[in-house]
């Protein structure tokens, strides 16, 4: 009986922001910032704003997009160049053909980011973002200078909830649960008909025993932040300071009386541990 109301919060978390959608920029479906990159299999949505240094934000799975980071971009875009990615099939990015995988979704931020600039970048990835920021920074560690991995499990077995507890995501479950988030995401899929073949990709992808390995984590030589709410239910307290300690240059920041989706909860706690690190000189 505790699984589904954990479901629940997120999903009124995740879904806020289209309470006053009306009057905000459209982030994740805005004409102006909106670009395409073909990864080979898929096209990429993602969004430009700001000039600087780059950073690259890569959002949560399913409910996750690039208009979670509402209160994110327009503070970042003061001072750098973001670099907000669709991961493929969520949005306006399209789901390809080849099996999900977080080495895969590195692999096509990877590709993206090239296509923009041949400058190192600063990285932050929620959720699914942020393992799949551990992906690419340990795959590409001359791209990654910083890391922000918030709410990022090393493996499955890092959940408080396990994946089968809280049971399978369907096209009939979501559309009961949350009829407005699925009616938005379809308006703007390449391809709706593709919805319940993503939500099986993604079934796949959060089943697999190891998202990132301790020896590759490890060999990531950058600063990383790993961040968590002391309350969520995705990534255990006790395994967000193991990550964090597995680091060579670790950085732990726990946002208390949260959840998962901690942007949400208390983005003035996020925002005050993410500038420090962010404007902290890395040393050479």
């Amino acid at each position: 009986m505790k699984k589904r109301p954990k479901v629940f919060v997120f999903l009124l978390l995740m879904l806020a922001h289209l309470v006053n959608a009306q009057t905000a920029v459209p982030y994740g479906n805005n004409l102006q910032a909106g670009h395409y990159y073909n990864v080979g299999d898929a096209k990429i949505y993602y969004e430009l704003y700001g000039k600087g240094k780059p950073i690259v934000l890569l959002h949560g799975g399913l409910f996750g997009y690039i208009d979670e980071y509402e209160f994110l971009i327009p503070k970042l875009a003061q001072t750098h160049q973001v670099i907000a990615i669709g991961t493929r099939g969520h949005g306006k990015s399209e789901i390809g053909t080849k099996a999900f995988s977080y080495q895969q979704l590195a692999d096509d931020a990877f590709a993206v980011i090239r296509s923009i600039t041949k400058d190192s970048v600063l990285v932050l990835g929620f959720s699914d973002g942020g393992i799949t920021g551990y992906n690419l920074t340990a795959t590409h560690p001359e791209l990654v200078r910083k890391l922000v991995a918030i709410g990022s499990p090393q493996r499955s077995a890092d959940r408080v909830l396990s994946v089968q507890e809280e049971g399978k995501m369907t096209p009939e479950r979501l559309d009961k649960m949350a009829p407005d988030f699925v009616k938005s995401r379809k308006a703007i899929m390449p391809d709706a008909s593709r919805w319940s073949e993503l939500l099986d990709k993604l079934d796949v992808l959060w089943n697999q025993p190891t998202f990132i390995s301790d020896a590759a984590i490890r060999q990531i030589k950058c600063p990383v932040l790993v961040m968590a709410g002391d309350k969520d239910p995705y990534f255990k307290t006790e395994k967000v300071v193991e990550t964090a300690r597995i680091f060579q240059h670790g950085t732990l920041s726990i946002i208390s009386g949260c959840g998962h989706v901690v942007l949400y909860c208390n983005f003035p706690a996020v925002w005050e541990a993410i500038v420090p690190f962010i404007n902290k000189p890395s040393k050479s």
